[in-house]
């Protein structure tokens, strides 16, 4: 049995190539890099975007509600039908973030998408399922996106309350919505951009801010989802003509 919950803001920001490369410079100071990580190369996460037939809940973010909420199923890599997966319940309410997840075999996850039935498994966490089941029956939520992308993670030396990572290469199709399959799609992100998530419970470290100030980034609304679900209508707007 596994259950994860975490609660913490989340903010955005795009970064330049010189952005990240000066951020590389001096966060190894500060940050020691994810166990994915040690070998100083990205590590992929591969992700199921769960919604309704129509797109209600993306087409609902995009608005830019208080509240907002997700499921995905995520994998990291592209990986077999018994590997581990996690299904996960995301919940915004302005900047502060609550996601729970809990896990699954990958075989199990589909025939749950397929069937709505839960097969008996001692990794899956029954009170987190019971929740996520809620939503997806309410819904009627079905998997509708696939995203993938490479990534670059660090935690806060001795102190895993803040934590960064740095996102690149991201992925989007709808057609193939399997996590066995291998990772292709369409890119996501302008050639040259880097995704950076800032992540903590409390205050962002100053040596951070600082750095952010001195390279004038700030924080952006950039949504994965929201970026694939754009150009996807933008597709069939221009293949409508």
């Amino acid at each position: 049995m596994a259950i994860e919950v975490f609660n913490r803001r989340e903010i955005k920001y795009l970064l330049s190539d010189d952005d990240k490369s000066s951020l590389l410079d001096i966060i190894e100071n500060y940050m020691d890099r994810d166990p994915y990580n040690l070998n100083g190369q990205t590590y992929k996460i591969c992700n199921l975007y769960l919604d309704t037939e129509a797109d209600e809940l993306i087409r609902k973010s995009l608005e830019k509600p208080v509240f907002k909420e997700k499921i995905r199923l995520r994998s990291y890599g592209t990986v077999p039908l018994d590997a581990t997966v996690y299904l996960e319940s995301k919940k915004k309410f302005e900047d502060l973030v609550n996601k729970r997840r809990t896990t699954f075999t990958l075989s199990d996850a589909y025939k749950y998408f397929e069937s709505g039935s839960l097969t008996d498994n001692p990794k899956m966490n029954h009170q987190v399922m019971s929740e996520i089941d809620y939503i997806m029956k309410y819904y009627k939520l079905q998997p509708k996106v696939f995203i993938s992308y490479d990534r670059l993670a660090f935690f806060e030396k001795n102190n895993s309350d803040f934590r960064i990572t740095i996102d690149t290469n991201l992925q989007a199709r709808r057609t193939d919505l399997r996590l066995d399959s291998p990772v292709y799609g369409e890119e996501l992100l302008p050639p040259g951009k880097w995704l950076m998530e800032a992540k903590a419970f409390k205050a962002f470290p100053l040596w951070f801010v600082h750095f952010l100030s001195e390279r004038k980034i700030y924080n952006s609304s950039f949504s994965k989802y929201g970026t694939e679900y754009t150009l996807y209508k933008k597709n069939l707007q221009e293949n409508s003509k």
